[in-house]
This record gives C-alpha cells, structure tokens and sequence, in this order.
C-alpha cells in the first residue's frame, strides 16, 4: 500500500473518531449530570519498533514520516456542572465531590449524579431514570410513604413527619478512574475499589446540569470534521498520482 495513503488514512479514521466523540458530548449538552468524554490521540510508532524488528532493514526517510496517528480509549471528564433549582422534591443534587450509589441488582452497585429521583410502586425510593433502587448508606433500599412529604437533608437524611426512614449512600471512589459509563447516567466501578465517604452535600429541589460546555462541543465536531474532510482530499490526490504513475509513467518507452 502507498504509504502516504496509510497515514492519511489513520488521521481520517482518528478525526471521524474525534468527531463522534464531540457530537456525542454535544448531543448531551441538556443531560442532566452527564460528564463529557475526550479522545486522547498518539502518534503511531513506524513498523519496525511496533513489531520489535529493530534488526531489519529499513528506509531512514520513510520512519522519519512516523507512521500516522491512532485513538486511545475516551477518558471521563469529571468536572461538576452548574446547580439547577427545581420546584421538586424529589430532585437531588451533589454540591461537591461524591456519587449517590444505585443497586442494579445482578450488576452490581452503580453510581450516579443524576440525583432526579421517583417512588416506584413498592415505595422505594429510585433513580428515575432507570427505575433503579437507591441505596441506602446501610447498604439496603430506603422505603417511603405516598402520603407523607420526603425531606432530604445535606448530609443525605430522609425524614417523613420529621422521623428518619434512612440515609442516601454518597460516597466517592479512591480513584476516578475505576468508572466506567454505563448507560442512564449510571457509571460501573471496577472490581476491589474502595468507596469512601463524599464530602459533598445533597440539595433537595436541584439538578445537576450537563457539564459539558456546548460552545467547546460545536468547536470540536467542526474542527474533527474540517480534519476529516482534509484527510479525504489527500487521499483523493494520492490516488490521482497513483493513477499517473501507473497508467501515464509507466507506459513511457
């Protein structure tokens, strides 16, 4: 293969990847509690140091190119979003550092910071979103009544009628990078991860906005995509010189 063809290529495939990536964050600038990825890019190593061939023969101009660029797996932005107030009781929010902690039975426990909570039919407080059980800081599900107003308090307390009925788990992993996105605004946490205590407090009658900042969002797919589209146009004239060497050169004489 041309081998200029198989770098464009790489930054072809890695900027429609970057693209797909931003659109994503994009699409979810009204999500509540959603944390934008990003796509780390490297530079590719040539062949002969990728497959440890360093003994081989090799053309000293052709390495100097390098060997194009390729994606890395999209890392979590964790920074907060903006507070919402909302008319709701049942709408949480964490001011701070922390996750509310979501049991999705077979699963395993799951956290969240969509605090957007509802009461299914057995009473039990969820996360409305999935309809998942909140956990309780003992580690089971926390039961209300229909007919009582639900108070929450900063430090995660449920009261009805001013008496305790349990505690919100809110806790933070030791290390961020043990969550995994799991779909409904839930994150997975790998296995033999310590789950501390959060310091952040709960606001009863908030949301957490999206946290991804839409202007940077539009920049990205524009920019990936004016990238992408550049990659096409080379690929175009690495073909039309390849057609003059074949079809042209090669028939002189």
């Amino acid at each position: 293969m041309n081998y200029g063809l198989w770098i464009t290529a790489s930054s072809v495939s890695t900027n429609m990847a970057r693209q797909d990536v931003a659109a994503n964050n994009l699409a979810n600038v009204n999500t509540p509690a959603f944390k934008p990825d990003t796509l780390p890019v490297r530079a590719r190593a040539v062949v002969r140091d990728e497959d440890n061939l360093l003994f081989e023969d090799s053309n000293s101009m052709i390495e100097r190119l390098g060997a194009g660029v390729m994606p890395m797996p999209t890392m979590t932005s964790f920074g907060n979003g903006p507070l919402e107030k909302t008319a709701r009781s049942l709408d949480l929010a964490i001011e701070g550092d922390g996750f509310f902690t979501v049991d999705s039975g077979p699963d395993g426990t799951k956290l969240t910071r969509d605090g957007r909570l509802a009461i299914n039919d057995e009473g039990l407080l969820v996360q409305a979103a999935s309809g998942l059980p909140m956990r309780s800081s003992g580690g089971g599900s926390i039961r209300v009544s229909m007919d009582a107003e639900v108070e929450i308090r900063s430090d995660g307390a449920v009261l009805q009628n001013g008496q305790a009925v349990g505690r919100l788990a809110v806790v933070e992993p030791a290390s961020l990078d043990a969550l995994t996105k799991f779909g409904d605004g839930l994150f997975s946490i790998s296995q033999n991860v310590r789950l501390n205590n959060a310091a952040g407090m709960v606001r009863q009658g908030h949301v957490e906005g999206s946290a991804v900042n839409p202007i940077k969002a539009m920049l990205g797919v524009r920019g990936a995509g004016r990238s992408a589209q550049s990659g096409m146009r080379m690929i175009g004239i690495l073909n039309q010189n390849m057609d003059a060497l074949i079809n042209r050169f090669a028939r002189i004489g």
